[in-house]
């Protein structure tokens, strides 16, 4: 992704204000931030029913209210090691605007910590060297107290690529 479609990305997350409203949680030690305006809910795990063939980070689904949603772990997206679940383990339904359609996606956490305010003077894009996950998975990096707070692209990590076939793929 070039710099100035990197920096687009990062104004865009904060649309002109200072502040930012958002849940976070964890995923393998790390402290992720999802915009709060984009949560529907949080549950407590679900049976989920695997999906053959589908991509490795989307390869079950939930019944979420009577329709069935993808689940996705996105730890697999930015190539961590997939965990176990354990008692504080959540799934996060979200909605995201996805080819024009709005989309119920649930993403599995290992911890669901706060609904908190981010201010934009703490953040920056993040650094197109030296990252270990692909830089246009992550639209900012949050400085709070002395750890960073990941604010990830989810539009990125969940835009449809078409394959051949016309069926929506997901990036591995």
């Amino acid at each position: 992704m070039s710099e100035a479609a990197r920096k687009l990305d990062y104004e865009t997350i904060w649309g002109g204000e200072e502040e930012l409203s958002v849940l976070t949680f964890n995923l393998n030690g790390e402290t992720f931030a999802i915009e709060a305006i984009v949560v529907q809910e949080i549950l407590d795990l679900l049976p989920e029913t695997h999906v053959p063939g589908s991509k490795s980070f989307v390869s079950s689904v939930i019944n979420f209210r009577g329709k069935v949603i993808p689940l996705a772990d996105i730890r697999l997206a930015f190539g961590m090691d997939a965990t176990e679940t354990t008692i504080d383990s959540r799934i996060v339904v979200i909605e995201l605007d996805l080819d024009d359609e709005a989309t119920l996606i649930g993403l599995r956490t290992d911890k669901v910590n706060e609904v908190t305010t981010l201010p934009k003077l703490a953040s920056e894009p993040p650094p197109s060297v030296g990252m270990r996950w692909r830089a246009d998975y992550i639209n900012c990096l949050v400085k709070r107290g002395g750890e960073f707070i990941i604010v990830p692209n989810l539009h990125a990590i969940f835009s449809s690529k078409r394959d051949r076939t016309g069926a929506a793929q997901v990036p591995n």
